[in-house]
């Protein structure tokens, strides 16, 4: 099976700093991969690669087989590429239906008209409902998404996400800012898109639990470098990886 998203060197500097330097990754299709690395290792400037957020320095992106280095963040997501952030991006003062079929019709190529009820596009609304009982979330389909609270929202934020038929989800930090009375609830929804064996995804995360449950593979970070990758209990057991963990340089906060 061909990879999905492999990078080739992708190297990126700030000035004199390399906050990603000549990594080359493969993700297999359907695959659940997870990145983990301590303070500064360069996780989320590597998502920021990955999505389009930034260009590189050296090194490509290939998606595909096909080459989507210089592609705008957008045209990524057109190709099927799918990020959520550290901070809940949904639209407040819409209802959590309106964020979904907003997404559903964005996906379809149906602009907003004022002049058409969203009835006309009752199959609009029927997927939308859908996407929302996958990440349990059908009950508040009527609520502001304001009135959400905060897992709540990163529920929404998935579910857009998924409403954009996107092949690969890339997951920065899901659990950011939840109480630990929310993470079960987005844990499920994970495990629940995984089990549909439809999509791939890259989880970014700290809470190493959730890592050895959800991935196929997991890939260290270490100061903007590639430092090992292999299987949860490979990465587990990686003497290497358990130094680069020592003397208090991993970071819960930390990206």
């Amino acid at each position: 099976m061909n990879p999905i998203l492999q990078t080739k060197d992708l190297t990126i500097a700030f000035g004199g700093h390399v906050a990603v330097d000549h990594v080359s990754f493969t993700v297999e299709p359907f695959h659940f991969k997870s990145i983990i690395g301590p303070n500064g290792a360069g996780k989320t400037t590597f998502f920021n690669l990955l999505s389009g957020q930034l260009k590189p320095t050296k090194g490509e992106v290939i998606w595909k087989g096909e080459d989507i280095t210089k592609l705008s963040s957008m045209k990524r997501t057109r190709k099927g590429i799918g990020r959520s952030f550290q901070i809940t991006n949904v639209f407040p003062n819409l209802t959590v239906l309106e964020n979904v079929r907003l997404a559903v019709q964005s996906q379809r190529g149906v602009r907003y008209n004022m002049l058409f009820h969203f009835q006309h596009f009752k199959e609009f609304e029927e997927r939308s409902l859908d996407l929302l009982k996958t990440v349990l979330l059908d009950d508040k389909a009527s609520s502001l998404a304001n009135n959400l609270a905060h897992g709540e929202k990163r529920k929404l934020e998935i579910a857009m996400l998924l409403a954009l038929e996107t092949e690969l989800l890339l997951l920065d930090e899901p659990t950011a800012g939840m109480s630990i009375e929310e993470v079960p609830a987005i844990l499920e929804v994970i495990k629940l898109i995984k089990a549909k064996k439809d999509r791939t995804i890259i989880l970014i995360e700290h809470k190493m639990d959730m890592i050895l449950d959800l991935s196929d593979s997991v890939t260290v970070l270490f100061n903007g470098k590639l430092l090992a990758d292999g299987t949860p209990q490979e990465i587990m057991n990686n003497e290497t990886v358990q130094s680069a963990y020592l003397g208090g340089l991993y970071d819960d906060n930390a990206s």
